[in-house]
């Protein structure tokens, strides 16, 4: 009997999910929108403190902040596997829709088209606002500001893999050490149904990959490690969503000829014109290096680490958000990607979209149309693409 309740639970969660993953198009905040509206009004899964909790524990993770409020969902209502049922649902639908758009582009071929450079300015555009919007929440004092800049300089003079983990630990301690006298708040306690045990070995899965698996690529000549290990390092240590993953992945992909700027920034473009995650842009990038094996390779590379995570800090959430010395070691590390996303932002996005006056003046016509217009981001993308066709007739 209870095993039927499970999996009328666990299908009811995949139908929902789904539907959402169908529906959702917006970027994050928008998700977290439909999300409150399905889960929080319709069906009170939960209350809304308690959606609150969840969306400000990850807001402190690294990844896809919607994606993982979606598997924390499910894992509060039905475990570990209620987690991985909501990921499929809001998930998959554009990540299919990605694969097969790269398979197609595949038997097209892509030229340096007009298009494609309106694209490459629309990164800028798009890019440019997702940092700033996470400088002003991440570091709003001179302390935070300074590791951002710490992080800025080390990343664009040792431009390695290893680094961003290295930039990232340092600044965790840095970040332990100022702040570990910070005042907390006390907050409402969130009943998760899942062991503290389970959690410290997702945990331990989590920074042991990120540990190892730089060491284990460069030990082997295994193409799969070596895509395993940048999406999964991707995944690890983007703060913000969606849209600011895109600098890392391109320093990851295209300068090693994984694929061509003009494959990497088609593929951005279709993922602003799907709905669900903007992470799926890994499942192009995968499709394009190695078929569907590699779109499949890539999902599951990049979205591991946000499942680690919110299934290893659920149960600790309570201590952990009371704590100030582990809050400290996360303004630290909040500031320090801040300062990687920079330096990234420079090259290769900006470097290689800005080459002329035109361009400037275009790309702030578009950061214009998405800041202080409101317009959604795939409005924004065609205009891009029809700005950078007659630039090029100019």
């Amino acid at each position: 009997m209870k095993t039927a309740m499970n999996l009328k639970t666990l299908l009811e969660i995949l139908i929902i999910s789904t539907r959402l993953g169908f529906t959702s198009f917006g970027g994050p905040v928008a998700h977290l929108g439909y999300f409150h509206e399905e889960y929080v009004r319709r069906r009170k899964w939960m209350d809304e403190k308690s959606y609150a909790d969840l969306v400000a524990l990850c807001q402190f993770l690294p990844g896809p902040a919607s994606s993982q409020v979606g598997m924390g969902i499910g894992i509060m209502r039905a475990g570990v596997l209620g987690g991985i049922v909501s990921f499929l649902g809001f998930t998959m639908p554009s990540v299919v829709a990605l694969v097969l758009f790269a398979l197609v582009l595949q038997g097209m071929g892509v030229t340096d088209a007009g298009w494609i450079h309106g694209l490459k300015i629309v990164a800028v555009a798009v890019v440019g606002h997702a940092i700033l919007g996470m400088a002003q929440k991440l570091t709003p004092d001179l302390k935070r500001k300074a590791i951002a800049l710490f992080a800025l300089v080390v990343i664009l003079m040792w431009q390695t893999a290893i680094s961003q983990v290295a930039v990232i630990l340092l600044s965790a301690l840095i970040g332990f050490l100022l702040y570990k006298h910070s005042a907390s708040d006390q907050e409402a306690s969130v009943k998760i149904p899942i062991s503290r045990r389970l959690a410290v070995i997702c945990l331990l899965i989590f920074f042991g990959l990120l540990i190892l698996l730089p060491i284990v690529r460069e030990a082997t000549t295994l193409e799969w490690v070596a895509l395993f290990d940048s999406f999964y390092r991707s995944g690890s240590l983007v703060f913000g969503g969606g849209h600011v993953v895109l600098p890392l992945l391109e320093r990851e992909f295209v300068p090693t000829g994984w694929l061509t700027e003009e494959q990497f920034l088609a593929g951005y473009g279709a993922a602003q014109a799907v709905p669900g995650p903007l992470f799926t842009f890994a499942a192009y990038i995968g499709a394009v290096i190695n078929g569907w094996k590699g779109g499949m390779l890539a999902t599951v590379a990049i979205f591991l680490p946000a499942f680690l995570l919110i299934t290893g800090a659920l149960p600790f959430w309570d201590s952990l958000r009371q704590n100030p010395k582990i809050k400290g070691a996360l303004m630290g590390v909040n500031a320090a990607v801040v300062g990687i996303l920079i330096a990234a932002f420079y090259h290769p996005i900006w470097t290689s979209s800005i080459l002329t006056p035109v361009d400037f003046a275009f790309a702030a016509i578009l950061f214009s149309m998405l800041v202080f217009w409101k317009l959604p981001p795939w409005m924004v993308v065609i205009a891009g693409a029809l700005g950078g066709l007659v630039i090029r007739m100019m």
